[in-house]
């Protein structure tokens, strides 16, 4: 099912998806750096609380966590195009 519809678009196509997927991957990794500035810095807050308990530092770490794990597939899903073009690139000047 998919390879007929993969064969059946253009490459100018696959560009522009390609394009509109990268846009929004870019858009992705710097929300997630914003939030893990912020979450980052609302742990700081929590922790230096003194009536904070362990839970609420625990709900904080896993709000930071999140954030990283946004950040990691989405700068893994950029630098895997990245080779798989660079190696493209390659491969039609030899």
């Amino acid at each position: 099912m998919m390879e007929n519809i993969a064969q059946t678009l253009s490459k100018k196509t696959w560009y522009r998806w390609s394009f509109y997927v990268n846009i929004i991957l870019f858009f992705i990794i710097a929300l997630s750096t914003c939030l893990v500035i912020v979450d980052a810095y609302n742990v700081g807050h929590v922790a230096a609380q003194s009536t904070s308990s362990a839970d609420d530092i625990s709900q904080a770490w896993l709000s930071v966590l999140r954030d990283i794990a946004f950040l990691s597939v989405s700068l893994a899903l950029v630098f895997f195009q990245f080779f798989r073009d660079l190696l493209i690139i390659i491969r039609r000047s030899l």
